[in-house]
């Protein structure tokens, strides 16, 4: 393949092209010249639009792609057509699948299933057997069969020893754990922030201590046996805070947040939509400006999706008996785009270096010699999310018909690209 990007703004902080406004052109699947005028004479493919932009190819941390069990809901092939619409050349992938991604076997089914993609997956092994938080799952055979980290996902380690032990094993052979922080006895599984919201709702809320007890005994763990532990999907601002002196004192933490919980406020359940619904709970002002300023210093190192597809049956119930999830693959960067205050190197550093800076993956950059792992993109433009637009099987979203700021252009991995063209 032979591809011209043109008058692309280089987005890479690795790069020394950062910040140029620059031609690209990728021949074979690398990069051959980074120049600020290159010929396009004879080359059939070329990337032009206006505000355009280029990074390394952005890579989701947490997404479920329900596949093998919920085929339904999602499936891999089109769970990796939403991520290449949503501008992603990478994405972790959660246990929770049915079975789970528990052995070794379930891990090579992933890897096996995705070879020579434009998508590259990475598939997350579940912490615990059956992700039923009683006994350690086949970890290390599964970092062997490519397993990239392990958790329970939204299923709560509530056995502090079971967590102690997996953080001391995975230590053993580098493996890192990822753990949602969400205490089961206090939560109520309802998804509805404990405030005023969930008051006018008449529903009873989860407080925002059954997210900060768990992160402080996660920390205190960590601390304990040594070990790197990664927190994901952190909403409150009181885990904020727990986390940025947990930093300060040097321990090896990261964390995340999900797109949806800096863009919503849980004022929007107000109008009962269920794709409102998700864990954790949207949260109130107060939160979402402490989240915010955890991007720009550096508290939270990485933005995630979450995207959980959830079929109708699951989603037009009342309230309190609809499933929690949105899919968010195609709409992660608009909401960050819209609803954060980071710069566009900020944004990639936290959807495209951090993420595979934590699982230890090779980190894509922009120069002349390497493989092309690249998303182009455009930060002003405007479009709005039709269902006929939607590649995900299921529609489980608030957005649709809503105006976004921040369109994908294309990918570019493995020597195939995928997107608009001149």
């Amino acid at each position: 393949m032979q591809l011209l990007v043109k008058s692309a703004k280089i987005v890479d902080p690795n790069s020394s092209h950062n910040g140029k406004v620059m031609d690209i052109l990728i021949e074979n699947g690398t990069i051959t010249e980074i120049k600020v005028k290159i010929p396009a004479a004879g080359i059939k493919k070329i990337v032009e639009a206006n505000d355009l932009h280029l990074s390394p190819g952005w890579f989701d941390m947490q997404a479920n792609f329900c596949d093998p069990g919920f085929e339904y809901k999602e499936d891999i092939t089109s769970g990796m057509k939403a991520a290449t619409a949503g501008g992603f050349t990478g994405v972790a992938i959660l246990p929770s699948t049915n079975p789970p991604l528990h052995s070794k076997t379930q891990i090579e089914y992933i890897l096996n299933k995705t070879k020579g993609e434009i998508v590259d997956l990475f598939p997350i092994g579940a912490l615990s057997h059956k992700q039923e938080g009683k006994d350690l799952s086949e970890m290390y055979d599964m970092k062997l069969s490519g397993a990239v980290a392990f958790t329970d996902d939204i299923h709560p380690v509530m056995s502090a020893g079971l967590l102690h032990r997996a953080l001391l094993y995975t230590k053993s052979f580098g493996g890192l754990i990822i753990s949602r922080c969400n205490d089961s006895s206090l939560a109520t599984g309802l998804c509805v922030n404990e405030g005023t919201v969930s008051v006018m709702l008449g529903l009873k809320g989860e407080p925002s201590i059954a997210e900060e007890i768990m992160v402080t005994r996660e920390l205190f763990l960590a601390e304990y046996a040594e070990a790197r532990l990664h927190i994901s999907s952190i909403s409150t601002e009181g885990s904020v805070g727990l986390i940025r002196n947990a930093k300060k004192k040097g321990l090896p933490i990261t964390t995340s947040v999900n797109a949806y919980n800096l863009a919503f406020e849980d004022t929007e359940l107000l109008g009962w939509d269920t794709n409102f619904k998700v864990s954790p709970p949207l949260r109130g002002k107060n939160d979402i400006k402490a989240l915010k300023k955890a991007l720009s210093d550096g508290t939270i190192d990485v933005i995630c999706s979450d995207h959980r597809p959830e079929d109708e049956e699951n989603k037009k119930l009342e309230f309190d008996m609809a499933t929690p999830g949105m899919i968010g693959l195609q709409t992660m960067y608009p909401l960050v785009n819209m609803h954060s205050d980071l710069s566009q190197e900020e944004i990639v550093t936290k959807i495209a270096i951090n993420p595979r800076k934590i699982l230890g993956l090779e980190i894509p950059t922009i120069e002349k010699g390497v493989d092309a792992n690249l998303t182009i993109f455009s930060p002003g433009t405007e479009w709005t999310l039709n269902k006929k637009d939607i590649h995900s099987q299921s529609y489980n979203t608030p957005l649709l018909n809503k105006k976004l700021k921040g369109a994908l252009i294309g990918i570019i991995n493995h020597d195939t690209y995928k997107g608009k063209n001149t």
